[in-house]
């Protein structure tokens, strides 16, 4: 997600520490710490303006969220919601999601949402796209054993190209859905996108994939 160049967007995420880590590197393997409590940890790479990891973390009081953007707009506009709620089981990083590594631990998150990501389409941008598999390796590594991906995007090319990656890569698929909103999947939290592509009528593409235990 593009989105203009906010005004004063840096002050706010420096006036704001509680809320967006500005050392998130210090954080490495401590995450529990940083959130006082020993609860699991699911992460949103490229957030967008932050709401569905806003309202994920309304709805699930038990599970501490990170949600991760590199443009500092949004990541200001995440920082909106989340002061106006005041969830204690959120926090922003404005940080590049292709470094997860540094940030996080090996086996510190359970769970990665990739909401909408920019689909890059031309080949030789391939390993752009966070479902290939430079990606994944490093999603592999900052997951538990058998952690998932859960996915979402309008993108009809870029969701095959997911599936085979995911294939390919050797995780598991364990869900698909082709027309998410048209499914009897419940509970669906949207994000901004979602609203408006599903709007237009374009069906929503949704897939939960596994990474295989290679403790066993």
């Amino acid at each position: 997600m593009r989105v203009r160049k906010r005004h004063g967007a840096e002050e706010m995420l420096a006036n704001n520490p509680q809320f967006v880590v500005p050392d998130p590197k210090n954080w490495r393997g401590h995450w529990k710490e940083r959130f006082s409590n020993g609860h699991s940890l699911h992460i949103e790479i490229g957030m967008g303006k932050g709401q569905f990891i806003t309202e994920m973390a309304k709805a699930h009081p038990e599970i501490n969220y990170i949600g991760i953007d590199l443009q500092i707009s949004v990541v200001s506009f995440a920082l909106d919601k989340l002061q106006a709620a005041e969830l204690p089981n959120l926090q922003l990083l404005h940080v590049d999601g292709s470094a997860l590594t540094e940030y996080f631990a090996d086996s510190e998150v359970d769970l990665i949402y990739l909401n909408f990501s920019d689909p890059w389409p031309k080949k030789k941008h391939e390993k752009r796209r966070l479902t290939s598999k430079n990606f994944l390796a490093v999603d592999e590594e900052i997951l538990q054993p058998c952690g998932q991906i859960h996915f979402k995007t309008d993108n009809q090319g870029l969701f095959e190209y997911s599936l085979a990656s995911f294939s390919q890569y050797g995780m598991t698929i364990k869900q698909v859905w082709l027309d998410l909103h048209a499914s009897e999947f419940t509970n669906n939290i949207m994000t901004e996108y979602e609203e408006k592509f599903s709007n237009k009528g374009q069906p929503i593409y949704r897939v939960e994939a596994e990474f295989p235990d290679k403790t066993q």
